[in-house]
């Protein structure tokens, strides 16, 4: 039997209408949708058989290796609840027998390769393959899977035709098994250079999982945050020069003339006392004290007459248009406010 060859002929259902990879690889309680009992499937498993258990309850319908592609499926079949026979993988789906990864989803290095990292290793490299289920599932790590727990799963994104963590999920799962400095960095690094996500959503997910008490963490999340603040500062100069903005004064800090200290600022036009403050908070334990120092500057800033608008990296790199429009709607209605207060403007 070659892994071209359907389940013995006893099947009552043709395999026809599968994928090629799940002609490959089966669960038992698939297999008996067909007619092969566990007897018959304990016989094609025997030693030197047709047929290899690489999981409890999967089945690999080939002697030799699995592939990459099998392995991944394997892992979801192991750890996704059983759909009921002819009930559709999603609501109005048109194949009733395409598989449905319930409550399951890879995440960790796997999940970052799937998402085109190159820092992480390819999958045949990748020894345990993480997959994310619900804290109360009943499943223990084993094989090539190894299970990780959640209290609630995230929404995942499909992959190649798998369900994958998203980018901030999957990074986190794939931290908490690393030990190298520079493995870590490497790959928070590229999530930002590479768009894959903003730094606020990597710390929360790392902090979420407790993360941030790891020295080798730390040091790479402040690389992190230093990467992300380059990359959204050079975006708003380019809001600034696409989109026919007047010119700023970049990066100051604004003090009261022979008085306290105001506050440093990405952007302001001292014309219009129109201010723009990119907001790249990493939301830490101290997350709500920072917020009440940037609500204080704000509300100080605008007692005295400033605009500020605040922009985070993720709307400049999403909606830089549209945050272009709210700056220049700022500036063009400087002209109906009162003069702001005389401000000393200093280079940061």
């Amino acid at each position: 039997m070659n892994h071209n060859t359907p389940v013995p002929p006893l099947s009552p259902r043709p395999v026809r209408h599968l994928s090629e990879v799940h002609r490959r690889v089966m669960t038992t309680a698939q297999l008996r949708t067909h007619g092969v009992s566990p007897a018959d499937v304990n016989e094609q498993c025997r030693p030197g058989g047709p047929w290899q258990q690489i999981l409890p309850g999967v089945v690999l319908l080939h002697p030799g290796p699995p592939t990459s592609e099998e392995r991944l499926h394997a892992v979801l079949m192991y750890a996704a609840k059983e759909r009921p026979a002819g009930v559709p993988a999603q609501p109005g789906a048109e194949d009733a027998h395409a598989p449905a990864y319930t409550e399951a989803m890879l995440t960790g290095l796997a999940a970052l390769t799937l998402h085109g990292f190159t820092s992480s290793p390819p999958l045949m490299a990748v020894d345990k393959i993480d997959v994310l289920v619900p804290r109360l599932r009943r499943l223990r790590s084993t094989g090539s899977a190894r299970i990780v727990r959640t209290a609630s799963l995230p929404t995942p994104q499909q992959v190649t035709g798998v369900p994958v963590a998203p980018v901030p999920r999957a990074l986190a799962d794939a931290v908490s098994e690393l030990t190298d400095a520079g493995a870590v960095r490497r790959l928070l690094t590229e999530a930002v250079r590479g768009g894959h996500c903003e730094p606020a959503a990597v710390v929360r997910e790392l902090n979420a999982a407790k993360l941030l008490s790891r020295p080798h963490v730390v040091d790479a999340v402040d690389s992190l945050l230093a990467e992300g603040r380059a990359i959204a500062e050079d975006r708003l100069y380019r809001m600034v020069r696409e989109h026919g903005l007047p010119d700023p004064v970049w990066n100051v800090d604004l003090r009261l003339p022979g008085g306290p200290h105001l506050g440093g600022l990405d952007a302001y036009w001292p014309e219009q006392a129109v201010a723009v403050e990119l907001d790249t908070r990493a939301p830490r334990q101290d997350e709500d004290a920072l917020w009440s120092e940037y609500a204080r500057k704000r509300e100080h800033l605008e007692r005295l007459g400033i605009t500020v608008v605040h922009i985070t990296p993720r709307k400049l790199r999403e909606s830089m248009e549209q945050q272009a429009a709210v700056v220049r709607t700022a500036l063009m209605a400087s002209g109906d406010r009162d003069p702001a207060a005389y401000v000393v403007v200093l280079p940061r």
